[in-house]
């Protein structure tokens, strides 16, 4: 078996968090905190795969040094489903990178989050390796 779960990383993970679910409907599956409250790392659900984010790190906390808004992720959602998913990223403040259409084999869009990650959903789904 062979999993893919990407990672992200932001300057503020709460907020992420918070914002993410509103935005995109992704729900919180695990969140591990220090003991100043600060989130280490978290995994948010979608279907059944996870998205997992941290804290942002220049590298002197002993995590690797990345910057945070820097990813980009592909999202399937049901293709009834996609017109109003787009809507409700858009009421949630996302920045419109390419808006809802069809492009034949895929109807989708993209979108920024508040530290500028790329977001991309749509009904296209690549079929497993034989």
């Amino acid at each position: 078996m062979a999993d893919v779960f990407p990672g992200l990383r932001y300057r503020d993970p709460a907020a992420a968090i918070d914002w993410l679910g509103k935005a995109f409907g992704l729900t919180e599956h695990f969140v591990a905190r220090g003991d100043d409250g600060t989130i280490h790392h978290a995994e948010l659900a979608w279907g059944d795969s996870f998205v997992m984010l941290g804290a942002h790190s220049d590298g002197s906390d002993g995590r690797l040094a990345l910057p945070s808004g820097q990813g980009q992720l592909y999202l399937v959602v049901a293709p009834d489903e996609i017109d109003a998913h787009y809507e409700r990223a858009v009421a949630a403040g996302a920045q419109v990178v390419r808006k809802l259409e069809d492009l034949g084999y895929d109807r989708g869009y993209t979108v920024t989050d508040p530290e500028g990650n790329s977001w991309s959903f749509g009904s296209y789904r690549p079929a497993a390796p034989a």
